[in-house]
């Protein structure tokens, strides 16, 4: 049993860009679909697919671009959950980042929540 699986998809695609890999696969959630979304629509990530292989065997996999994301750090963590309102979601690396928070209205980038006036829990940080 895995105690983060968030936390398992961002080390994957962070060991898959060091390697120097174009593609990624992972276990599926529809939190972990949801992420990817937001990475696919911020510009991180080409794309990616929900591939189903048999009935309990489902993956996401994911077309990486080159040189698109540097970093990745998990911020909400099992043991300690960060929660933030749409006035004190943090700024990474001076708006060059992207922070994905999971909300009432659904897990978006941190620009769209300041918009939308929504907080709600900082799943991780990219840039």
């Amino acid at each position: 049993m895995m105690t983060d699986p968030i936390a398992d998809m961002l080390t994957r695609i962070r060991n898959a860009i060091q390697a120097g890999h174009d593609r990624v696969e992972f276990p599926a959630s529809k939190m972990k679909a949801n992420v990817c979304k937001v990475l696919k629509d911020e510009g991180y990530i080409r794309s990616f697919k929900i591939v189903a292989r048999a009935t309990n065997d489902i993956a996401i996999k994911v077309l990486l671009k080159e040189d698109a994301i540097v970093g990745l750090q998990r911020v909400s963590k099992p043991g300690l959950r960060q929660y933030r309102g749409y006035t004190e979601i943090p700024r990474v690396i001076s708006g060059l980042g992207t922070s994905i928070l999971s909300t009432s209205k659904g897990v978006i980038s941190d620009r769209e929540a300041r918009k939308q006036k929504v907080g709600g829990e900082v799943i991780c940080n990219v840039w």
